[in-house]
C-alpha cells in the first residue's frame, strides 16, 4: 500500500516541525511551504491525502488555499490552522470548503484525532446493509437508497448530504416535523470518516432545564443532591462521533452560552470538577423553527446561531414533493408487509389518488402512519380510499366496538385532560378483557370486540398490549 503523504503551509518553523514529526510518526509523508505561491506550486504538481494551511501567511491568506482546493482537489482534506480565540476565521474556513480547524497552540492528541478522521475519507465505504433505519426512514440498504425520492428536491439533499458529510462543519437541518430531520443527520454521520463512532441523538425539549447542564457535560459525585456518582454527559459519549441536538431552539439562554463555550474550546467540564475534558465531537442541529426570527426576537443567540448553522440543509416537505408519494407509499407497504407476514400489500388506485390530493401536514411521518392504520383495516391485502381515513373518507371509518362501558383510568373527576390517552386506555383495558375471557386466543378476542383480526393486531403493537 502505498504511502499517504501530507502538506503543511505555515511560515512558522516551530509550527512546522511540529506538524511534521507529528505527521510523520503517524506514518504519513510529509511536504512544507510558507507562503501561498509555494504551497498553490506544490498543490499543482503533486497529489496529497491531507493539508493543513495556516490562515495568515506573508504573501496572503489560507483562505485563498482552501478555495483553491475546494476548486481543483475537492476531494482533499483540508484543514485551517487558526489563532486561539478566532472562530470567526475558522467558520469563514468551514463555509469555504476546509475539512476542520486547529487552533495554536496545537493540542497533538486533537491534531491525531483530527489527521484520522480526515484520512478516513479515503478509505473505501463499507456496506452499510445492517444499520437500522431512523424512526422516519424505510427499509433497510445502502444508506443512499434510505432517502426515498427521484423529485427534484430529494436529488439535491441526497447530494448535499453526500458533500457535507465530508467535512466536519456543523450542519444545522433545517424543516418541518415528520420530515426526517434525525434520519438525515444519521445520513451525515454515517457517510463521513465517523461512521464508526457514536451518533447520539438528544431532544432539546424533553430535559428539564435544571437537569440540562449534567445531561449535556456530565457531573461530579456528590456535585448536588441526587449526584451518588460520576457521570459522563452526553458530549463525552459521543466523543469520536456526532451529537445531534434536536429541537436545538428550545435550549434556554443559560445553555446556549455554555453550548457555544464548548462548541469553541472542543472541551467540557463536568458540573462540579475544576478540570475540563478535551472532546472530538461533531455538532449536528435541527428545528422546525426559524432560528434567524429567534435571533431577531433575542431568544437565540446570535453567535451560537452563526456556530451551529455553518452549513444550512433544508429538508423538503412532503407536499413539495409530491410526485415522490407513490415510490414512498410503495416502500413502507413492503416493509410492513415483511414486518407483518404479509405476502404483498397493494395501494389501488382510488387510494393513490386520495394520497396525491392530501396534504400532509405530519410529512412523511404521517403518511407511513396512515399506511400503516390503513394496512391494520384493508380486507384482501388491498388498501382503498375509504381505507385511509382522511379527507372525506376520514368518517367512513367506524369506531371499534366494545362490550361494555369501561371505567375511567384518566382524569379522577372523570374528565379527560388528555383524549388521545384517555381513549388509549379504553381500548387497552377492553383489549386486555377480551383476551382474558378468550384465553389469549386474538382472533376470538376481535370476534368479540367486533374487529377484524388484523385490527386487533394493529391495536395490540400500537397500544402494547
Amino acid at each position: 500500500m502505498a504511502r499517504q503523504n501530507a502538506l503543511v503551509i505555515d511560515d512558522e518553523p516551530d509550527i512546522r516541525e511540529l506538524l511534521v514529526l507529528t505527521l510523520t510518526r503517524m506514518g504519513l509523508a510529509v511536504d512544507t511551504a510558507g507562503t501561498v505561491k509555494e504551497a498553490l506550486e506544490r498543490l499543482a504538481q503533486h497529489r496529497y491525502d491531507l493539508c493543513f494551511t495556516d490562515m495568515r501567511l506573508p504573501d496572503g491568506s489560507g483562505q485563498e488555499i482552501i478555495e483553491f482546493v475546494a476548486k481543483h482537489q475537492p476531494s482533499m482534506p483540508i484543514a485551517m490552522i487558526t489563532a486561539h480565540g478566532n472562530m470567526d476565521a475558522a467558520v469563514t474556513a468551514l463555509k469555504a470548503g476546509a475539512f476542520d480547524f486547529v487552533t495554536k497552540p496545537v493540542d497533538l492528541s486533537v491534531l491525531r484525532r483530527m489527521v484520522n478522521s480526515a484520512l478516513k475519507l479515503g478509505e473505501p465505504k463499507k456496506p452499510d446493509a445492517g444499520r437500522s433505519p431512523a424512526a422516519t426512514g424505510v427499509a433497510q440498504g445502502p444508506v443512499a437508497s434510505r432517502l426515498i425520492g427521484q423529485s427534484a428536491a430529494m436529488q439535491q439533499l441526497k447530494a448535499t448530504v453526500a458533500k457535507v458529510a465530508r467535512s466536519q462543519a456543523p450542519v444545522h437541518i433545517f424543516g418541518e416535523s415528520g420530515t426526517g430531520k434525525e434520519l438525515v443527520a444519521r445520513l451525515i454521520h454515517e457517510q463521513g470518516p465517523r461512521a464508526g463512532g457514536p451518533f447520539l441523538a438528544v431532544n432539546c425539549g424533553a430535559i428539564p432545564t435544571e437537569l440540562m447542564e449534567s445531561e449535556f457535560f456530565g457531573h461530579k459525585k456528590g456535585s448536588f443532591t441526587g449526584a451518588v456518582s460520576d457521570k459522563d454527559g452526553m458530549f463525552v459519549a459521543a466523543n469520536g462521533g456526532t451529537l445531534f441536538l434536536d429541537e436545538v431552539a428550545d435550549l434556554p439562554i443559560h445553555m446556549q452560552v455554555k453550548l457555544l463555550r464548548v462548541i469553541q474550546e472542543k472541551a467540557v467540564r463536568p458540573v462540579g470538577s475544576t478540570a475540563e475534558a478535551t472532546i472530538d465531537v461533531r455538532i449536528l442541529s435541527a428545528t422546525h423553527k426559524h432560528l434567524e426570527h429567534l435571533v431577531a426576537e433575542g431568544r437565540f443567540r446570535q453567535d451560537l446561531y452563526y456556530r451551529i448553522n455553518v452549513i444550512e440543509l433544508r429538508v423538503p416537505a412532503l407536499r413539495e414533493r409530491g410526485e415522490d408519494i407513490p415510490i414512498l407509499a410503495n416502500a413502507y407497504l413492503a416493509r410492513m408487509a415483511a414486518d407483518w407476514h404479509l405476502d404483498r400489500i397493494d395501494l389501488d388506485s382510488s387510494a393513490l389518488d386520495e394520497l396525491s390530493r392530501y396534504d400532509f401536514p405530519g410529512n412523511v411521518r404521517e403518511l407511513e402512519n396512515i399506511l400503516e392504520r390503513a394496512v391494520a383495516l384493508c380486507d384482501e391485502h388491498t388498501i382503498r380510499a375509504a381505507d385511509l381515513g382522511i379527507g372525506a373518507n376520514r368518517s367512513d371509518v367506524a369506531p371499534p366496538r366494545l362490550l361494555e362501558p369501561v371505567e375511567d383510568e384518566g382524569d379522577p373527576d372523570g374528565d379527560p385532560a388528555d383524549l388521545e390517552g384517555y381513549v388509549a386506555s379504553i381500548e387497552r383495558k377492553a383489549i386486555i378483557e377480551a383476551l382474558a375471557a378468550t384465553q389469549n386466543n386474538k382472533t376470538k378476542a376481535a370476534e368479540r370486540l367486533g374487529i377484524s383480526f388484523r385490527a386487533l393486531r394493529y391495536k395490540l403493537k400500537k397500544l402494547g398490549v
